[in-house]
């Protein structure tokens, strides 16, 4: 008989907890789709893990009397109610060490699509076949060029780290960081976003997703960028002003953009961003390349993933032992 009853919020690509109830045969796992109603299975539920990255749970913190852990399944845990739960006495953590190569990784290949030309001349060949190096605007050396890093967490250093590798100079932004934080990686620090954006041939975005960075990089931020910036955005999609981005991209203000993630998932076709760059209008042809919320994903980062939510889960609810914990200072403590 299962000790415990995990509630598990399944994501867009993943399967019925085959791998979870393999490894951890002594938990019973309930799993539905995101946007499930919960009302019959909330109360039966010792631990929640959320796999799906841009739905909030279909009940209240308080639909939950036995829940005693909840777990974001991945980095960002903006969909998760922190204060909520806390009231509750109910931490919530995350998983935020499975993916970093792979985010790093994303970030530059994104980077190099735009740098090298390889979105646009595989855009050209297969649509009009024109076979020169002229349909790719954005080629450029990238030895010596600024690469700016906004947020130099786990995967802002990763991709740093990377950055340099191509002889680039990094430079970030990340006020959270210690005095010093500079001297021990080896990179130089702006003091402010407008700076960095004003420095930098490639911002890369590894923020957190909150109300201090929603909408970070808008048009005040836009404004100050470096003529030819390339955006880079594999963190949270509500961190960039899509708009403003529309305006600084057909204003030929900034260079291009590679996003992962977008304000709205799937990509809203209505949108004018999106809808010009489907229909290859000129001002945004080969200065924009898309993928679909997948700089996390590998098959190896998918497994670590739903595994490490599972054994957070199992931390607290067998151990005691609190792992990732994102609010633990809304903890309301009997």
């Amino acid at each position: 008989m299962s000790d415990e009853i995990l509630l598990m919020i399944a994501g867009r690509a993943a399967e019925p907890a085959t791998l979870e109830r393999r490894e951890f045969p002594d938990v019973e796992f309930l799993v539905v789709p995101p946007g499930a109603a919960l009302d019959a299975l909330a109360p039966l539920v010792d631990g929640i893990v959320v796999h799906n990255a841009t739905h909030r749970l279909g009940a209240p913190p308080e639909a939950f009397p036995r829940c005693r852990v909840v777990v974001r399944a991945g980095v960002g845990y903006d969909t998760l109610d922190l204060a909520g739960w806390g009231a509750r006495g109910v931490p919530a953590c995350n998983v935020p060490d499975y993916g970093t190569t792979e985010v790093a990784d994303h970030a530059i290949a994104l980077m190099l699509a735009l740098t090298r030309g390889t979105a646009a001349y595989h855009d050209a060949l297969l649509h009009d076949r024109t076979w020169s190096h002229a349909v790719a605007p954005l080629v450029r050396r990238l030895r010596g060029a600024v690469f700016g890093v906004l947020g130099l967490g786990r995967i802002g250093l990763a991709a740093a780290r990377r950055a340099a590798g191509f002889g680039m100079r990094v430079v970030f932004f990340d006020p959270y960081l210690p005095s010093g934080t500079e001297l021990a990686v080896g990179y130089d620090r702006a003091p402010s976003l407008g700076a960095l954006m004003a420095q930098s041939d490639v911002l890369s975005v590894h923020a957190p997703l909150n109300d201090e960075t929603r909408g970070m990089i808008g048009a005040e931020a836009l404004a100050q960028a470096k003529p030819g910036l390339i955006l880079v955005n594999t963190a949270r999609g509500p961190i960039v002003d899509l708009d403003a981005l529309t305006d600084a991209l057909r204003a030929a203000r900034i260079g291009g953009a590679a996003l992962d993630v977008l304000p709205v998932e799937p990509a809203d076709p209505n949108h004018p961003l999106i809808a010009a760059w489907r229909v290859g209008e000129d001002w945004v042809r080969g200065r924009l390349t898309l993928s679909p919320h997948a700089a996390f994903y590998s098959p190896d980062a998918e497994q670590d993933l739903r595994r490490k939510a599972v054994q957070t889960v199992l931390a607290w609810l067998r151990d005691g032992r609190l792992l990732n914990c994102v609010n633990a200072t809304m903890l309301v403590r009997d």
